[in-house]
């Protein structure tokens, strides 16, 4: 896979390790590292030093190797499928599922439950490892994922979500409250400077926009719901953790002074719209808070009072 990365004025004179493994979400700076010493990262056509330092307006061309191919085995994992034709599937992922297969979650995954499911019919476009897979949701993040059964559907609901007319309605709650009923966070996304595993705002990290609602207030929490513009890892998590309102039961990027003891972050992609990539019908799912979501609600209307 070739990527063409355009440094912008405020990343001028980073390491180019530093600065692309805050551009490739999926790369950790050693991994950026071994491509660079394999030739793989480009500037005018020659490769880079390890120690080069970019400049504003380098024009990077980085090729990334395609994933190793495994075999992924079909798994009889209940799934709870919302709706279903000759075209999609769209699936409501339980918390604490991986939607695809990687190192360290080679089984059990949302993909496993789909290929015992679906058999074959799945768009091949994303290759043995994401068949069918469109967009994801964090592990810990339940809701409603479209996943395409064949290429023509996978071709038309990708081009839908580049162009924003299909997309998620998420919901959570937040630690304190926020004080204005609607708003916007436009902030780039990178991966953190110092812990691999999170993403952190990052001045010249990708572009991040995420759109807010309030439903509910109580002591010390919000209830929100949110819409997504862009679709970086862990965006609405690490947005409201910027903000200084983190998701309750959030792991990564939770705060200190969190009690509940939750088994995932209370965040949920509860509704879903999107136009049938054949038929051209404009559809929309929804998927009713998980038990966990629903117990966490009632006790703050029960014992936290709405404000």
């Amino acid at each position: 896979m070739n990527i063409t990365i355009t440094v912008p004025q405020e990343a001028a004179s980073q390491r180019a390790d530093s600065f692309l493994s805050t551009q490739l979400e999926d790369m950790t700076r050693s991994a950026v590292q071994s491509l660079i010493e394999d030739g793989a990262v480009l500037l005018r056509g020659r490769p880079i030093k390890k120690n080069y330092k970019v400049a504003a307006g380098d024009v990077l061309d980085v090729t990334v190797p395609e994933p190793k191919e495994v075999e992924i085995t079909p798994e009889n994992i209940p799934l709870d499928v919302v709706y279903e034709d000759g075209d999609i599937i769209v699936v409501n992922k339980p918390q604490g599922m991986v939607v695809h297969p990687a190192v360290g979650n080679w089984n059990g995954t949302l993909v496993n439950a789909l290929m015992y499911h679906c058999g074959d019919s799945l768009s091949g476009i994303n290759g043995e490892l994401r068949p069918g897979i469109v967009h994801r949701i964090d592990k810990d993040t339940s809701g409603l994922l479209v996943v395409a059964k064949n290429d023509l559907a996978h071709q038309g609901l990708a081009e839908q979500i580049k162009e924003h007319s299909a997309g998620r309605r998420y919901y959570a709650v937040v630690m304190g409250n926020i004080r204005e009923d609607s708003g916007t966070v436009d902030a780039p996304i990178a991966r953190h400077k110092t812990d691999r595993k999170k993403m952190a705002v990052v001045p010249g990290g990708r572009e991040a926009i995420t759109h807010y609602e309030v439903l509910e207030r109580y002591r010390g929490y919000t209830y929100m719901a949110f819409q997504l513009e862009t679709g970086r890892t862990h965006q609405i998590r690490v947005h409201m953790a910027h903000l200084g309102h983190p998701i309750i039961g959030d792991p990564l990027y939770g705060s200190k002074a969190d009690k509940w003891k939750l088994d995932g972050q209370c965040l949920h992609a509860g509704e879903l719209r999107l136009r049938h990539p054949r038929t051209g019908e404009d559809m929309v799912f929804t998927a009713p808070l998980p038990p966990q979501f629903e117990a966490v609600l009632k006790k703050l209307r029960d014992h936290y009072g709405e404000i």
